[in-house]
């Protein structure tokens, strides 16, 4: 959750959007192409970015698999295995998320900011809401089930993410949290859309090209890191450290994990040992390109609905399928010195 709630606890990025099936609206779905495709330099080297990437380059599309490891590694994952493991106790997998895609028939809704949209974190500008799409846990576009409610829309016209915190929209209007508009066209640097600063996940950042889907798994590679959370009190308070631009409100002790820094899968992990084809897929990207500590919650991974998705996750991959990957089978990788927490958004114009 977002500022609003810096004294509560988080509750909950991305998967790269594939095509949606026929049977699918015409402008909702996991897929869309955006012009950000192609490799370019990111601020760990040059990485490849897949054809259907968010971004032109970024550092979700970067491998670590040789980066070198944070000197507290050890300490942390060893501290969150002695108090309390992942969130619910084990690895699993949370397929709420829906990506819904955009075209040029989409219409164009202005939104009324509730008070969980805070200044000059969020974006006040118009969200395209295709056909038929639905909100994160929900059927359709109203927030009936008083989640988290992200609304997260690729607009592969305007070229640009929407993502959206505690959506609500209904027959009395068109309802939001903190909305992150990202330019799909732009290479963002260290500090994102501004030091500090928030987005539609507390650590700042985008959450679809975080979120893996059942066609990447069914595809045999995802080729981007993924997204990750924790209870707050299972992360270092006062801190966070890079890719993160923002911190919420983390409460654990010195020795915990610290919010927004990236693990890997420890290269001699058994893969063999997974109980799918699917899980060893999501386990190898771990490997190679890490998973992101993006947000507070209680259901440690993130993958996208299979709603608008040509592969489904029945038979290929179930939520308990990582349950055996300890915090001690992954490494912390060094990004640099943790940064306080300000609360002051020093926000990279719109």
């Amino acid at each position: 959750m977002k500022r609003a709630h810096v004294l509560s606890v988080l509750v909950s990025l991305a998967a790269l959007a594939c095509q949606a099936s026929p049977s699918s609206p015409a402008d909702v779905g996991g897929g869309g192409t955006s012009s950000a495709a192609g490799g370019s330099t990111s601020a760990g080297g040059t990485t490849s970015a897949p054809p259907d990437a968010y971004f032109p380059a970024s550092w979700i599309y970067e491998p670590i698999a040789n980066a070198p490891v944070h000197p507290e590694s050890a300490t942390m994952t060893q501290w969150l295995q002695n108090n309390g493991s992942w969130g619910s106790g084990q690895m699993r997998i949370d397929f709420s998320l829906q990506v819904l895609v955009a075209n040029e028939d989409t219409p164009m809704r202005s939104f009324e900011p509730t008070d969980e949209f805070y200044e000059p974190d969020c974006d006040h500008v118009e969200v395209p809401l295709p056909a038929g799409g639905a909100l994160e846990e929900e059927e359709g576009y109203a927030c009936l089930g008083d989640g988290d409610c992200h609304l997260i829309v690729r607009d592969p016209i305007r070229h640009r993410l929407f993502e959206l915190w505690r959506a609500n929209v209904t027959d009395a209007g068109f309802f939001g949290g903190c909305l992150a508009a990202w330019d799909m066209t732009r290479v963002y640097d260290e500090v994102g859309r501004g030091e500090h600063c928030t987005s539609a996940d507390a650590a700042g950042f985008p959450i679809a090209p975080l979120i893996f889907t059942a066609d990447e798994v069914a595809s045999g590679e995802i080729r981007h890191a993924i997204r990750f959370i924790l209870p707050n009190p299972r992360m270092r308070a006062g801190v966070y450290a890079r890719p993160a631009t923002h911190g919420a409100s983390p409460s654990g002790p010195e020795a915990a994990p610290i919010f927004g820094g990236r693990w890997r899968l420890r290269a001699d992990y058994d893969l063999s040992t997974l109980p799918s084809e699917g899980a060893r897929v999501v386990a190898r990207a771990m490997q190679t390109y890490g998973m992101a500590l993006a947000d507070g919650g209680d259901i440690a991974i993130t993958g996208q609905s299979d709603r608008f998705t040509a592969a489904k996750w029945e038979g290929l991959l179930d939520s308990y399928d990582l349950s055996a990957l300890q915090p001690t089978d992954f490494e912390v990788v060094d990004t640099g010195a943790a940064i306080p927490i300000t609360w002051d958004c020093q926000r990279t114009p719109y």
